[in-house]
């Protein structure tokens, strides 16, 4: 099996929670990859690249880890590209 590269949006719940979040997201994932993106008004969100193995068989898990953090507002999920 081989590898997939995922690309997430991550938005904060609350525009001053970013940098917490931020910490909690990048503590829970191995991003290969990160970046700011600046939506509007002061409202960051957090896009984030990730390499994980073929066989774990989806995105799931790792969306579900992601929503579980209480900073994070919502998870979209922007890409899956084989490597």
């Amino acid at each position: 099996m081989g590898e997939v590269i995922v690309m997430f949006k991550v938005m904060p719940s609350e525009v001053d929670q970013y940098d917490t979040m931020k910490q909690k997201v990048l503590d829970i994932v191995k991003a290969e990859k990160v970046e700011e993106d600046y939506v509007a008004f002061g409202l960051k969100a957090l896009k984030i690249t990730v390499v994980m193995p073929d066989s774990k068989g989806g995105t799931d898990e790792l969306e579900q880890k992601l929503t579980a953090i209480p900073e994070v507002g919502s998870v979209q999920l922007e890409g899956v590209g084989r490597i």
